[in-house]
C-alpha cells in the first residue's frame, strides 16, 4: 500500500488506490446514512473520522431488486450491502499538475428505482486519462428516495443529488478538480433528475455545464407520482406516511415495489417510481420552468438514441405483439394526428405497427419536449448541442436502444456489460469519436459541432460515424402532442 494515494477532504484523509495512470477513490461519504431518525429525511452532513479512511472500494448500493423480465440479460445489477448508500467515487489522474483540472459528475439512471455507481460501465478511468477529475454519486432509489407519502419530502433521491453536487463544490480541489468547472452528466432517470436540477433557481451553484441522455423533461403532480407509494402501503398493510413507511424493513419495501410495478415501464405502463411535483426538488414541472427560461446561462448537451423503446419493447415481446389495430386505437387515444404516423412509415415503410407506435412514444416522452427545450433557448445567454445516436446493436434485434450509447461516452466497448448489450465488434472508432466529442463539452464547452439554431442542427452518431443532419425529424415532430 506504500503507493496508495492519499487525499484529505473537510471531513478526514482518505488513502486510494493508484491502478496506473489513474487514481481512484471510492466510497466517500457525501451526507450521513439514511437510516434511523434520518430515514426518510433530507441528506445530513456526514460526520467526520479521525483515522486516513479506506477509500478503495464502492460504498453501500441503495435497496433494489435486479431487473427482470427480461432485462436482466442487458441490464447489471450491482448489491453491495450496507447503509453507507450515500457516497461519491472520484477518478483522478495520477501525475498532475498543479493546473485545476475539469470536473464530470455523473448521475446514473435506473427508472428511479435501480442501478448504482459501482457498475462497471460506469468507470471513469477513461477521462481520468483525458485530464478530468470524474465523480459517481449514488442517490437513494425507490421508495426510500421517491415515495410520496405524508410528512415526507418529496424527491429525496434529487435532494441527495444536490448535497453530492454541492460537495463536489466544496471538496473536489483535493483531488486535483476545479469547482468553477463542474459538468453534470445524467442518463435516463439521473438525466432526469438533472432536468429538475437545471430548473431550480440554485442550477448554478451545482453545476457550470449539463449533459442529459435519454432524459424525460417532466414530473408528475402528487398525487400520480404517488400511485406507487399509496399501492405499496395498500399491499404492506401500512399508512402512506413517514411512520407507516419507517416501520417497514427496506428489502420488504422493495419486494411491495416490485410486485406492484411487474408489467410497468417508463414508457408509461402501469405504475412507476417518478419524480414528484410542488416541493423542494421540484418547485414546478421542470419542462415548464425550463420553457419559461430557467437554466438558459448554463450550455447543455442533449439527445437521446434512435431507438430507444426497443429496449422495452423488444424483451417483453411487445413490438410483435402490437397490432395495427392496437396503434390506430393508441395513436387516437393520444391524439395524435394520423399524419405523424404516416410520416413515420414514409421513414421507414417496412417498419411494424410496434416499431411505429415505440416511436411516437419516444418522441413524445423524449425528442419532442427535447426539441421544445432546445428551441426555449435560441435567444439564452449559453448554447445547446443537440446529439442522436444511431448505432444498432445486433445483440436479440436491439438496435439502437436505450442506454447503447453509454458503452460509446465511456469508450469501453470490451467491458462485459458493453458486450452483453452490444455485441463484442462495436466500432471502436465510433467510441472513441464519441467519447472526444464529451471530454470536449466538459473541457472546453463546445463537443464540436454546430450548436442549436432555427436550422436545428444534430449530430447523429451511427455506422457511418459522426454527421451532422438538420431537422432531421420534423415531420414526426411537428404537431405532435405534449404530455
Amino acid at each position: 500500500m506504500a503507493d496508495a494515494p492519499v487525499a484529505s477532504v473537510s471531513t478526514g484523509a482518505l488513502r486510494g488506490l493508484r491502478d496506473g495512470d489513474v487514481d481512484r477513490y471510492l466510497g466517500i461519504p457525501f451526507a450521513a446514512p439514511p437510516v434511523g431518525d434520518d430515514r426518510f429525511a433530507p441528506p445530513r452532513p456526514p460526520a467526520a473520522w479521525d483515522e486516513v479512511r479506506d477509500a478503495s472500494s464502492f460504498g453501500a448500493t441503495a435497496p433494489q431488486a435486479p431487473y427482470g423480465g427480461g432485462l436482466e440479460k442487458y441490464l447489471p445489477t450491482v448489491d453491495i450491502p450496507g447503509d453507507d448508500v450515500l457516497t461519491v467515487n472520484v477518478w483522478t489522474p495520477a501525475e498532475r499538475t498543479d493546473a485545476a483540472l475539469p470536473v464530470l459528475v455523473f448521475v446514473h439512471g435506473g427508472a428511479l428505482a435501480r442501478g448504482s455507481a459501482a457498475i462497471d460501465a460506469y468507470d471513469g478511468a477513461s477521462f481520468a486519462r483525458r485530464g478530468i477529475v470524474y465523480v459517481s454519486i449514488q442517490y437513494r432509489l425507490g421508495q426510500e428516495g421517491f415515495a410520496v407519502v405524508e410528512d415526507v419530502p418529496f424527491d429525496l433521491g434529487v435532494l441527495d443529488q444536490q448535497a453530492a453536487l454541492r460537495w463536489v463544490r466544496r471538496e473536489i480541489a483535493a483531488f486535483g478538480g476545479d469547482p468553477a468547472r463542474v459538468t453534470a452528466m445524467g442518463h435516463s432517470a439521473g438525466a432526469a433528475t438533472l432536468t429538475a436540477l437545471l430548473a431550480l433557481p440554485q442550477a448554478g451553484d451545482l453545476f457550470d455545464r449539463v449533459i442529459l441522455q435519454s432524459g424525460p423533461m417532466t414530473g408528475q403532480s402528487p398525487r400520480k407520482a404517488g400511485r406507487m407509494s399509496r399501492l405499496v402501503a395498500k399491499r404492506l398493510g401500512i399508512t402512506p406516511t413517514k411512520a407507516g413507511f419507517a416501520s417497514v424493513e427496506p428489502a420488504r419495501l422493495v419486494a411491495a415495489q416490485t410486485e406492484v410495478a411487474a408489467g410497468g415501464s417508463p414508457l408509461g405502463r402501469g405504475p412507476t417510481v417518478t419524480l414528484a411535483i410542488g416541493d423542494d426538488a421540484a418547485p414546478v414541472d421542470p419542462l415548464r420552468a425550463l420553457l419559461a427560461g430557467a437554466g438558459r446561462g448554463i450550455p447543455v448537451l442533449i439527445g437521446a438514441t434512435s431507438e430507444e423503446y426497443r429496449l422495452w419493447f423488444v424483451p417483453t415481446g411487445v413490438l410483435t405483439k402490437v397490432t395495427r389495430t392496437t396503434l390506430e386505437l393508441a395513436r387516437a387515444s393520444a391524439r395524435v394526428p394520423r399524419r405523424i404516423v404516416a410520416a413515420h412509415r414514409r421513414r421507414r415503410p417496412d417498419a411494424l405497427p410496434g416499431e411505429i407506435l415505440g416511436e411516437i412514444v419516444s418522441d413524445m416522452i423524449l425528442r419532442g419536449p427535447h426539441t421544445r427545450f432546445a428551441d426555449s433557448r435560441l435567444r439564452g445567454a449559453a448554447p445547446t448541442w443537440m446529439y442522436e445516436f444511431g448505432w444498432r446493436s445486433p445483440v436479440d434485434d436491439l438496435g439502437a436502444a436505450h442506454g447503447m450509447e453509454l458503452g460509446f461516452v465511456f469508450d469501453r466497448l470490451g467491458t462485459p456489460d458493453a458486450i452483453a448489450f452490444g455485441g463484442a465488434d462495436g466500432p471502436q472508432s465510433l467510441a472513441e469519436t464519441m467519447h472526444d466529442a464529451w471530454v470536449r463539452f466538459v473541457v472546453d464547452g463546445d463537443p464540436g459541432w454546430e450548436p442549436w439554431s432555427s436550422r436545428h442542427p444534430v449530430q447523429v452518431f451511427d455506422a457511418q460515424g459522426a454527421h451532422l443532419e438538420y431537422a432531421p425529424r420534423a415531420d414526426e415532430l411537428r404537431g405532435l402532442p405534449t404530455r
